[in-house]
């Protein structure tokens, strides 16, 4: 039997919600080993981030290697990547080992509205990162501020701007509805020859930390486990939104608490 492991590139958040440590309750959670390559360390709770300690380059290189030589990684989830050199090194890596699927997510702003991502290393995202990835997974601010353009309102601009994603030279975009308006939280699965709609119930709750992590890397675990693009969009969509509407069953720290990873068993 193939045990299916999936990789997260990603900063570390000390209070547990997001990052490092909801990419690995993700996989958990979903049947799928975890591997982890930090490429920050944060100093952050529920109600924002007090610092960012970033991991020198080579180090980001050496966990890379260290992960790929010896396990078979079957999908790679990229987080957050602050800096131009770790951008560099994530993306030589990612050359040199071909994972079958990368999915990335373009984290810019935490849910407690902290930038984690500099200005000047956005276009290193459009120029090295996107191109290498099968799926970027953009919330509907982050989808603006990678095209330069203001945040789409309706759901022809939300394609619209899918489609100029995809010409970055990525191979689908889920754009997230999460920060949009209306009873149901839509998300625009966008292929070169399809558009997927997902919709679910919009959940009434404080507790969001680590959504946007949480998604791409359970759309990470699902293609580690041999799922299918679309598939693996639609099964990690279901989880994640029971995964929010279980949150309020957690009482963890006094701003935006996390999502209840493991629902299914507590």
């Amino acid at each position: 039997m193939t045990t299916p492991i999936a990789l997260t590139i990603a900063g570390s958040d000390s209070s547990g919600g997001a990052g490092i440590q909801a990419d690995l309750k993700t996989f958990a959670a979903l049947g799928v080993y975890g591997a982890s390559v930090i490429t920050a360390l944060t100093a952050q709770n529920t109600m924002g981030v007090r610092g960012i300690h970033q991991v020198p380059a080579e180090f980001v290189t050496a966990q890379i290697d260290a992960v790929f030589s010896d396990l078979a990684v079957g999908a790679v989830k990229i987080g957050m990547v602050a800096e131009l050199s770790i951008i560099d090194a994530i993306a030589t890596g990612l050359k040199r080992w071909s994972p079958k699927y990368v999915v990335f997510d373009p984290v810019m702003v935490a849910t407690s509205g902290d930038r984690l991502l500099a200005a000047e290393a956005v276009d290193a995202l459009r120029t090295k990162l996107i191109p290498l990835a099968s799926l970027i997974t953009p919330n509907l601010p982050e989808a603006a501020a990678l095209l330069d353009e203001s945040m789409a309102s309706d759901e022809a601009a939300i394609e619209r701007q899918g489609r100029r994603l995809l010409a970055l030279g990525c191979q689908a975009v889920l754009i997230k509805g999460g920060h949009g308006q209306g009873s149901e939280s839509t998300d625009y699965l966008v292929a070169a020859d399809s558009t997927i709609v997902l919709s679910a119930p919009r959940i009434n709750t404080a507790n969001t930390h680590g959504t946007g992590c949480s998604l791409s890397s359970a759309i990470a675990a699902e293609l580690a486990k041999g799922e299918d693009m679309a598939s693996a969009v639609r099964n990690a969509k279901r989880w994640i939104s029971a995964a929010i509407e279980a949150a309020d069953r957690f009482t963890v720290g006094h701003g935006h608490g996390p999502v209840h990873h493991f629902h299914r068993f507590y």
